[in-house]
This record gives structure tokens, C-alpha cells and sequence, in this order.
């Protein structure tokens, strides 16, 4: 019997088997693939979540510590600005706040740019109370919010801004801010919109100066003590003379009488004791004026102010090597500030290592260290090392500022390479690169971290370093303080009064001076003869002489041309006078040859044309029903005489002869005596000399004293003509 064969045939059973596993295959591949799937997905949404839910812990941690605050005390003062807005200002803050009418819960804390807004709503979520909450910082009110009661916040808020100046301070900001709050929503609103626009007319005035406005003041009083009086003192002699050289003929009066010995006293002490009084009223006056002692609103701090933010930071890292703020938004969440720690750890095993405290605070200039990281690191170290009581807290601070993302560090007893690469950061460490800059939290974490990666690289040394002592802060009372007026730039101010009072006595005596030789090239008439001793010179020049001759003789015709014209309807008495002016004004005629044009080239002698000019006034006051004889004989330019008296006519001896004075010669030689030789006229002389105007020999001018008259037939006997 033959067994049958299964050669070429298929067994049914093993291919229902691996269909089965291949079906098995294809379900378990889809399901690996959909885990997959589900797992990368779940893992790319997982950083997401993790820094949504990282920044709202972190914004509920600060809003958390805030209520808790607010919920010891309405009124929460950092103490981050003792500088500015020390905390034993809270009780002051606290009076006003009971001014609203409503629960008021305040904040004052450090510029916190962006986020201010929304913290005020966190901080109200977590402490659960309605009520005003208000936020400040060291500028004044920054932001305001009611929740569940009636307060204009917003409108107070834009008046307390708008009416107020920067440096108004704090506590005068919340003030108005009160104030606004209290007159109720419908006169807040008005009151907001009158502020705003009056601020858009211009800013309200500053409060307060600064040193550089003081060092401005004290320079002003300087000039001003040394200017004015100088001044007074030296222009005083320049306005006599204009008002001699300029008068006013119908304001002149008759000339003064005698002046008693204390009359002269009083008008030669006049002019000082002016000037005495000037500098006395400025050096009280300006202390009044420039009265501002302070530079800043903020008062002075206690020492408890200036120690609490050092205390407490030095509390927090005696528990923990890392400190953050919880005044500022957190900018470590929970992974980097584990890893952060983990690798602190592992520095202070490592050989050489040791301690690393960082410190996440803001570092402004009104805090306790006046914006100095170094000084503040070494405070903390301080303290630390007080507390502790046995060792001194050496290792590595780290400060890190949440506020700008500035990290720096100093090394106080570790053995690190002063010259490693720790102490070589470059700055997108330490102040961040572009990405830092746009991030909220600055790339803190990761900029710590790269930080703890330069501390394992940086070599060890034999010795332990030091990044040195800072320098102290300066004191808040000394930092707010003016200086003294009388002090600074003082003294150069005096200095430069002087100087100002001297090129402005230049400046008007050129002013007057060639405001004088215009006039008198241009001037019609002679002067008058009322202001002839006034105005004269006691050294004419030659030029001088010349000029006056040549104007002299001109008015002198024209006078007598008037004079002849009118002759036919006159008395007597006006023929007699016209004879006696025509008498005159011949013989002047005779000493020019009767060229009055000829005075202009030089040619003639000064005694000539001072006789000249002599004679031609005298023939114009002949005119003019002056027909005195005399001359003053000190200074004949001087004109008529209007007294005779005994003078002393030389230095050397006692000689005294009687000679006709004009007035002003005449109340010298009442008043001062030894002083009337210096008013005595002296011509140009040979050589550049001066010579007395009667010593020339032969000159008509040595008859002077006789008279007028008698000078003129002098003339016509030196000329032969009778």
C-alpha cells in the first residue's frame, strides 16, 4: 500500500497561523507608533506648560508676600530706599491713607517698569479685601486701583503727576494723591483734566536745586558782592563827566552855594558809603534769596533704615546660599534654582572650592549702598560674619540684579586666581546679550549657571584673595545737604566781580568817549556857558584848542550878524553891547589874520588860540547881556567868573594873588583849597610838555586876570593895531 504524498500541497493550518502573527505585527507597530506620537507631544507641549505655570509662580510668589504684608500693615514700606523713602516714614503714609474715607492698602517698592499694573490686581486676588490700593516707588504714585469701593484712583493719579514736579518726593505725591481722592470722583475728574492741561502749557517748577545750581548760586553772590559795589564806585566818576560833557541846559540850576565843612564831608562819603551798603545788603540779602538747605524731599534715614535690607539679605543666606528678593518678580523658577544650588554644592567639595552666596536683590542708587554691588557684598559679608560669631563668612558673593539682569561677583578669602577667567567675564555674563535684553527674566538662570561654569574653570591659587575694601557710601544727610553759599565757587565769583566791574567801566568810558568825539565833531553850537566848567579840559590838546577856536569865532559871527540886523530897532543899551561883542571879536579876528577857515591846519600856537577862544565867548556873552569883564583865571575854558578870591598861585612859598574864579573854581577854593592848582589849565609845550597857559612869553594871556577887555587891547597893542 502506497502513502499517499504531500508534496506541492499547502498546509492550510500554517498559513491561518501567519496571517494571525503578521496582523499581531501590524497592530503592535501602529500602537508603538501612536505612543510615540502621543509622547512627542506631550513632550514638546511640557515646556510650555512648565514656564506658563513657572512665570505664574513667580508672579504669585511676589503678589503672596506683598498680601502677606498688607495683611500685617495697610502700609508696606521697602527697605530697599532708605535713601529716598527711608521705612520710618510708614506712620506718615499711614496718617494720610486714613484721609481717603476708604480702606486704603499701599505699596511702596522699587521701580518695577512694566509690571505695576498687574501686581496691584495679584496683590488684591491674594489678600481677598476690598479696598484703595496704591503703588509707589521713589518717584511718587505710580499706579492706583479700587476694588469694590468709589475712588477716583485714575484721576488722582494724573493729578497728583501733573500738578507736582519729579522731585516733589513721595510722601508729598501721595499727599495730593489723598487729596484728589477725597473731594470725590466729579472734582477729581475736573481737577485731573485742569492738571493735564496746565502741564501742556509747561512743567511745573522744581522744588528743589541741586549742587551744581548751589556752586551756581554762591558764584552769583560772589560776582555780585565785588561787581555792584566796584561798580558804583568806578562808574560814579564816569557819570559826572557825561553829565558835564552831555547837559541838559534847561534842567541846569544856579550854581550852588558855599557848601559848609560837614555838607563836604557828607557828599565825599556819599559815593563810598553807597557802595559800603551795596556789598552789606547783598552779603544779607543773598542767604534770604538763595535760601534752599536741602537737595531732596527725602528726610534723614535712621541707622536702623540703612542696615534692615543688609540684615535681611544676611538672614536669608545664613539659610539658604541662595537669596531672591520677594519685594521683585522672581526670575529663577524651581529647576534653575535647583540646579543652581546643585551646582554650589558641588563647588564647595571641590578642592579650592567653598562657599558661594548669591544674592538676587535690585541695587539702586537710594538703597543703603547707594547702587555700589561691591559695598553691598562686603556688608553682607559683614553681617554674616557677626552672626555667625566665630568664623568670618569668607567665599564668593555673587549679586544679581532682578531689576536690570546685571550680575557681578566678588571673591572675599577663597585661593581663586585673581586673573582667572571668573575674574574676566565677558558681557554677555554680566550685563546679557541681545537675547538677555529682550527676555522678562533677563536669561537670569541661564546666565547664573554659565557663571558657576566659569568658577569650575578658574585655576586655584596658593593663597587666599580678596577683591578689596570699597569705599564707604556717602552719607544720606551729607548726600542731601547743600553746600554753604559762602563756600565752592564763592570765592571765584568775588574774583571774576572785579574783573567784571573793570570791563564794564572800559567798556563805558570807550562808549562815552566816542560818543563824545562824534559830538564833538558834529555839533552845530558851542557849548553853553552855564556848563563850561564842567565840561572844559585842564590839558587840551592841541586839536582841541583848534577846534573849539574855529567853532567859537563861527558862532561868534553869526551871533553878531543877528546882532546887526536887529540893530535898527534897538535901544542904546543893545548898541552899547553890540559895540562892545564886535570890540571882542575884532581883536580874535586880529590874532587869525582873519581867516576863521584857516583854524582848520595846524599852524597856530595853543596860547593863540586859547586867547582866541577867550575873546570870541566873551564877545557872545557881550551879546547876551553878559557883558562881565572878568575870566575865571584858573582855567580861562571855564568861561565868566562869578567871584573874586585870594588863591595861592604856586606850589613853592606862600604868594596869594586876588583872581576872578568861575564857580566851580569858586567852591573849590572854599571847599579845598590845595585841590585848586590841579583844576589850573596847561597848554602843550615843547618836547611833549605841559606848561602853565600865562607862562608863554609874550602872550596877551599874562593880562588875563585884569580882565577881558584888557586882554583884547593887549591883542591889538601885540598886533599894532589900535
Amino acid at each position: 500500500m502506497t502513502t499517499p504524498t504531500t508534496t506541492g500541497r499547502p498546509r492550510t493550518g500554517h498559513i491561518r497561523g501567519g496571517v494571525a502573527r503578521l496582523l499581531l505585527t501590524l497592530c503592535g507597530l501602529t500602537a508603538l507608533f501612536l505612543t510615540a506620537a502621543t509622547a512627542s507631544v506631550l513632550t514638546a507641549a511640557a515646556p510650555a506648560r512648565a514656564a506658563e505655570s513657572s512665570a505664574a509662580d513667580q508672579a504669585s510668589t511676589q503678589a503672596a508676600y506683598l498680601a502677606d504684608r498688607l495683611r500685617e500693615h495697610p502700609v508696606h514700606l521697602t527697605d530697599q530706599l532708605p535713601r529716598e523713602i527711608p521705612r520710618s516714614m510708614a506712620p506718615d503714609f499711614a496718617r494720610l491713607a486714613e484721609r481717603t474715607g476708604v480702606p486704603t492698602y499701599v505699596l511702596v517698592l522699587p521701580d518695577q517698569s512694566g509690571a505695576d499694573g498687574d501686581l496691584l490686581g495679584a496683590v488684591h486676588d491674594r489678600l481677598g479685601r476690598d479696598g484703595l490700593f496704591v503703588l509707589l516707588d521713589e518717584s511718587g504714585v505710580r499706579h492706583a486701583a479700587a476694588h469694590g469701593v468709589r475712588a477716583a484712583a485714575e484721576d488722582a493719579v494724573t493729578a497728583s503727576f501733573y500738578e507736582l514736579p519729579y522731585d516733589a518726593g513721595a510722601l508729598r505725591s501721595f499727599e495730593r494723591f489723598v487729596d484728589v481722592v477725597a473731594q470725590g470722583p466729579e472734582k477729581a475728574a475736573a481737577r485731573a483734566d485742569a492738571a493735564r492741561e496746565k502741564y501742556r502749557a509747561g512743567e511745573p517748577e522744581e522744588m528743589y536745586i541741586g549742587p551744581t545750581d548751589r556752586q551756581n548760586q554762591s558764584f552769583l553772590t560772589g560776582i555780585l558782592l565785588t561787581g555792584v559795589p566796584l561798580t558804583i564806585l568806578l562808574l560814579t566818576p564816569c557819570v559826572r563827566w557825561a553829565r558835564r560833557r552831555f547837559p541838559r541846559p534847561t534842567a541846569l540850576r544856579p550854581p550852588a552855594k558855599r557848601p559848609d565843612a560837614s555838607r563836604r564831608w557828607r557828599r565825599r562819603l556819599l559815593v563810598p558809603g553807597l557802595a559800603l551798603t551795596t556789598a552789606v545788603a547783598i552779603a544779607l540779602t543773598a542767604p534770604l534769596v538763595f535760601d534752599q538747605t536741602r537737595s531732596s524731599a527725602a528726610p534723614p534715614p535712621t541707622r536702623g533704615d540703612m542696615t534692615a535690607r543688609v540684615e535681611r539679605v544676611a538672614e536669608g543666606l545664613a539659610r539658604d546660599p541662595v537669596y531672591i528678593d520677594p519685594e521683585s518678580p522672581r526670575l529663577l523658577d524651581s529647576a534653575q534654582l535647583s540646579r543652581l544650588h546643585d551646582r554650589i554644592e558641588r563647588f564647595g567639595r571641590s578642592d579650592g572650592g567653598g562657599p558661594v552666596y548669591v544674592s538676587v536683590v535690585p541695587h539702586l542708587s537710594e538703597d543703603e549702598s547707594a547702587g555700589d554691588e561691591e559695598l553691598f557684598a562686603a556688608s553682607v559679608r559683614s553681617k554674616l560674619s557677626k552672626a555667625d560669631g566665630v568664623r568670618t563668612a569668607d567665599g564668593l558673593y555673587v549679586v544679581a540684579d532682578p531689576l536690570t539682569g546685571y550680575i557681578d561677583v566678588f571673591n572675599h578669602g577663597l585661593r581663586l586666581d585673581a586673573y582667572g577667567p571668573l575674574f574676566d567675564l565677558p558681557e554677555s555674563v554680566t550685563y546679557g546679550d541681545d537675547r538677555a535684553d529682550e527676555a522678562d527674566d533677563h536669561l537670569l538662570g541661564e546666565r547664573l549657571d554659565t557663571l558657576m561654569t566659569y568658577l569650575d574653570r578658574t585655576p586655584r591659587s596658593d593663597e587666599p584673595t580678596t577683591s578689596g575694601e570699597p569705599l564707604p557710601a556717602p552719607s544720606p544727610e551729607a548726600e542731601n545737604r547743600l553746600p554753604e553759599l559762602f563756600a565752592t565757587d564763592f570765592q571765584p565769583g568775588l574774583f571774576v566781580g572785579v574783573v567784571a566791574a573793570l570791563l564794564l567801566l572800559g567798556l563805558v568810558a570807550g562808549t562815552l568817549g566816542i560818543l563824545a568825539a562824534v559830538l564833538r565833531r558834529r555839533r552845530p553850537e558851542p557849548l553853553p556857558t552855564e556848563v563850561l566848567p564842567l565840561v572844559s579840559p585842564r590839558e587840551p590838546s592841541e586839536t582841541y584848542l583848534r577846534r573849539t577856536a574855529r567853532t567859537e569865532l563861527q558862532a561868534a559871527a553869526r551871533a553878531l550878524t543877528a546882532a546887526a540886523e536887529a540893530l535898527g530897532a534897538a535901544d542904546g543899551g543893545s548898541a552899547s553891547r553890540t559895540g562892545l561883542a564886535r570890540n571882542r571879536f575884532d581883536a580874535a579876528l586880529l590874532l587869525v589874520g582873519g581867516d576863521i577857515d584857516g583854524l582848520r591846519s595846524p599852524g597856530t600856537d595853543p596860547a593863540t588860540l586859547l586867547t582866541v577862544i577867550v575873546l570870541a565867548r566873551a564877545a557872545r556873552d557881550a551879546l547876551d547881556n553878559d557883558a562881565g569883564d572878568r575870566c575865571c583865571a584858573v582855567n580861562p575854558l571855564h568861561g565868566p567868573a562869578a567871584g573874586r578870591r585870594h588863591v595861592r598861585v604856586s606850589a613853592e612859598g606862600n604868594r596869594r594873588r586876588m583872581l576872578p574864579l568861575c564857580p566851580l573854581c569858586l567852591d573849590t577854593a572854599v571847599a579845598a583849597p590845595r585841590e585848586l592848582r590841579e583844576l589850573t589849565l596847561t597848554l602843550p609845550g615843547p618836547a611833549d610838555t605841559r606848561v602853565p597857559y600865562d607862562e608863554p612869553e609874550g602872550s596877551p594871556l599874562s593880562v588875563l586876570a585884569d580882565g577881558v577887555d584888557r586882554l583884547a587891547s593887549a591883542v591889538r597893542e601885540a598886533t599894532h593895531v589900535h
